[in-house]
């Protein structure tokens, strides 16, 4: 059983090729603890984004071994995987009307599934619901279908003046963001979700180096906090990392 708060054993990518299958990594093992930042380098096509994908269980070509906690990867159901471990892609994807409504994304899904999983319980028993105190409410138990008690503004404008991104209204459409902007936001969006490991590609790519800092500064704090980060960086080291691990010709190093 796994010491770490995530190892991986034995893990594999081989993907389809015009020549046949091409393999990408094979047979690596990493490890990683709580509170640490890890520095994923390397050239560019050597698999650091199939690596982060395949961690996140989000990787069809990839195979091996994983441990959350000391427990394996299969007592997990995907969905309870990726609560606790976050994949943050190189191109942000903004659903939504208004950064707020980015943001809240995840408590909305939430929140919509246990609505499915209460009309499950309502067709089950209903007196047992009534025996738990349950109230219904909109169709949901305690909260609002776009999640804005799970999360309200206050907090959304707090992280985002963190990063600095005072600069955007939360009524403002996600389209009319740049891209670092973008970017940010779905950082915020991600560590709001507050993930035992965070998995980010590439995330202060499209920032300046003063905002880079304030990114690097924000993921310090998660890692003080007892959260794992592993980073996908082509920016010189930034004094934050605890190390860094180079994927080149297949193998970790």
């Amino acid at each position: 059983m796994s010491t770490y708060l995530f190892s991986a054993r034995d893990m594999t990518c081989t993907v389809p090729s015009q020549d046949g299958e091409r393999t990408i990594f094979q047979g690596l093992s990493f490890d990683i603890d709580a509170g640490e930042i890890v520095d994923l380098v390397g050239p560019s096509g050597a698999g650091k984004s199939s690596l982060l994908t395949a961690f996140a269980r989000l990787n069809p070509h990839a195979d091996g071994t994983m441990f959350l906690d000391g427990r394996p990867a299969t007592e997990f159901s995907p969905q309870q995987w990726r609560r606790r471990v976050a994949y943050l892609p190189q191109k942000p994807v903004l659903i939504g009307e208004n950064v707020a409504q980015v943001i809240r994304l995840p408590w909305t899904l939430a929140i919509r599934n246990d609505d499915d999983a209460e009309q499950d319980a309502n067709r089950l028993s209903d007196r047992r619901l009534q025996a738990h105190g349950k109230r219904r409410r909109s169709g949901i138990w305690g909260t609002t279908h776009n999640g804005v008690d799970m999360l309200p503004d206050a907090k959304i404008r707090a992280t985002l003046d963190a990063m600095g991104c005072d600069d955007i209204d939360l009524a403002r459409a996600p389209h009319d963001l740049s891209g670092g902007q973008a970017a940010r936001v779905s950082l915020a969006r991600t560590l709001l979700t507050d993930p035992s490991l965070l998995l980010a590609d590439e995330v202060d790519a499209g920032l300046d180096d003063a905002n880079a800092a304030k990114v690097a500064a924000i993921l310090s704090n998660a890692a003080a906090r007892g959260m794992a980060v592993i980073r996908i960086r082509h920016r010189p080291p930034d004094g934050v990392a605890t190390r860094t691990v180079t994927l080149d010709e297949g193998g970790l190093r």
